[in-house]
């Protein structure tokens, strides 16, 4: 007589039967996506220098990417923002997923600043570069200051950037201290600064793995707050303002 199988065994077979999905499906749709939408990318920075028609193929191959992941997305708060105004916008970063739910998600233009090492990747490092996204050189601290004021230069040109002030991806249960460029940028621009809190997407793809799990996801947008009349060396206090929001925000579990 067959014994049934027990819940653990059940559980295990769905966790290899995800596991395999996300290795031998989700991921090389992925990496064609990345492939396919980057030449794409390249092909229409031929005929727009401003990056704008760029970020457009951007949303579509993120959105391609959370489609492949069967990830849905809720957006509140978007309210918060002036149609009118530029921003340096801040979130934390959690998870691999974060990126395309930003480009797919988000309600305006931006541009990104993220390690130089992604320049180096074919497709999406010439993506990144022809689009007008910013490197930041983190161990090179002469870089990295020609790279704040660059930034400083690109929202006073009209477009909003978007940071992880992390430095990037945490691979623990809670954010780390914030590093002060944002703020800088902010400073020097004279541009508010937006926090914002993604949530759940460490559910979707933890640190360290491949696996995809379908899932649900926020992308929460707190109000801004006002730089004018700040200094540079108001910076790191504004940086604790924004990570205490973000707190503040990512607070409740997705709904």
């Amino acid at each position: 007589m067959r014994r049934p199988c027990s819940r653990n065994t059940l559980n295990g077979m769905r966790s290899l039967f995800g596991l395999l999905r996300s290795v031998l499906w989700m991921c090389p749709l992925i990496g064609l996506s990345v492939v396919v939408m980057g030449t794409i990318s390249l092909i229409s920075s031929l005929f727009d220098s401003t990056g704008r028609l760029q970020h457009r193929v951007a949303v579509r191959w993120a959105r391609m990417v959370l489609g492949i992941c069967g990830v849905k997305v809720d957006v509140v708060g978007a309210e918060n923002l002036d149609p009118n105004r530029d921003y340096v916008f801040c979130s934390n970063h959690f998870s691999l997923i974060d990126t395309p739910l930003m480009f797919g998600c988000m309600p305006r233009e931006f541009r990104i600043l993220a390690r130089h090492g992604l320049w180096k990747i074919p497709f999406l490092g010439w993506h990144l570069n022809r689009a007008g996204h910013l490197p930041v050189h983190r161990e090179n601290p002469r870089a990295a200051a020609r790279n704040i004021q660059q930034a400083a230069d690109k929202v006073r040109e009209g477009f909003s950037v978007l940071i992880f002030p992390e430095g990037g991806r945490t691979r623990e249960d809670r954010m780390r201290v914030f590093k002060p460029g944002a703020g800088y940028i902010a400073i020097r621009a004279q541009a508010p600064v937006v926090p914002m809190a993604i949530v759940g997407t460490r559910t979707i793809l933890a640190p360290n793995s491949l696996h995809l799990r379908p899932g649900r996801a926020e992308l929460r947008i707190g109000k801004p707050l006002i730089t004018d009349g700040l200094e540079q060396r108001d910076a790191k206090d504004l940086m604790v303002r924004v990570r205490e929001a973000i707190l503040e925000l990512g607070r409740e579990p997705v709904g």
